[in-house]
């Protein structure tokens, strides 16, 4: 006899989570944009989390797909209550998506070992590090998820900044002023290698410089790859201001991506 456990059919969830997201539709336009912007993102992180999980066996494809699918649960009811995405001004929404993931019993179709995994890897997702001392698989599974979250916000934020104004989704700046130049905390950050705290900003292209700053807290070869091939970088550099200071980072910053690429490959 197999000790196998057949992997499980993610369809139901899948399908909760779209009644989940249709459980929050309004009538007005400024809630929804913002609820639709959450629902694609979510849909976008489980696509992206599935290439990062390549080759690390069916069942942790199947984890990665579980904890991206759950990972911003918590995003709606957030901007319902406190209409922001800023937990400092409203509350920890990865905290949020374990307790409405636990509300819903969507996990209970799991082992506990594996639930407990899953929940570890949401309610941690939003944090500035990865925490020392969590067990492997979940460190592992954390890692991807951030990864898979990264690649999908860059995306969100490079659209945001090309779309007009009146048809943005509001959340998605956090409510930062489109101040000109570049603060120097967050200049300093990146040019030490280090990633931008966020009590640092105060600007969007601040806000920029951030999201630019995660590279040197990507996990995963196969991300590093579709950094590169999404041409992120790129992007920011055409959203952000064209300061010698700035193009500098920029360019130490891909500089560090190019390295660690060729690290991975061999």
């Amino acid at each position: 006899m197999s000790n196998v456990v057949p992997l499980p059919d993610l369809a139901p969830l899948r399908d909760w989570f779209s009644s989940y997201c249709d459980s929050f539709r309004t009538s007005d336009l400024e809630l929804q944009r913002n609820f639709d912007l959450k629902q694609e993102h979510t849909r976008n992180v489980c696509r992206d989390a599935l290439l990062i999980a390549q080759g690390m066996g069916p069942r942790f494809e199947m984890l990665a797909e579980v904890a991206a699918l759950c990972h911003d649960l918590g995003r709606f009811p957030q901007f319902r209550d406190y209409h922001t995405f800023k937990d400092s001004e409203s509350l920890n929404h990865a905290h949020l998506s374990a307790q409405v993931m636990k509300q819903h019993h969507v996990l209970d179709f799991l082992p506990a070992e594996e639930r407990g995994c899953i929940e570890v890897a949401v309610r941690m997702h939003n944090a500035f590090l990865v925490p020392e001392a969590i067990p492997a698989v979940t460190a592992n599974l954390l890692r991807l998820l951030r990864d898979a979250d990264k690649l999908d916000i860059w995306r969100v934020f490079i659209e945001y900044f090309n779309t007009p104004e009146a048809e943005r989704a509001s959340g998605a700046g956090l409510g930062f002023p489109d101040l000109p130049g570049c603060s120097a905390e967050p200049l300093a950050a990146v040019s030490a290698g280090r990633m931008v705290q966020l009590s640092a900003l105060k600007s969007l292209n601040d806000f920029k410089l951030l999201q630019v700053s995660w590279i040197y807290d990507i996990n995963y070869p196969a991300t590093l790859r579709l950094i590169r091939e999404r041409s992120v970088l790129e992007h920011f550099r055409a959203i952000l201001p064209q300061d010698r200071e700035v193009l500098d980072v920029l360019a130490q910053v891909g500089g560090y991506l190019e390295e660690k690429l060729r690290e991975s490959a061999h």
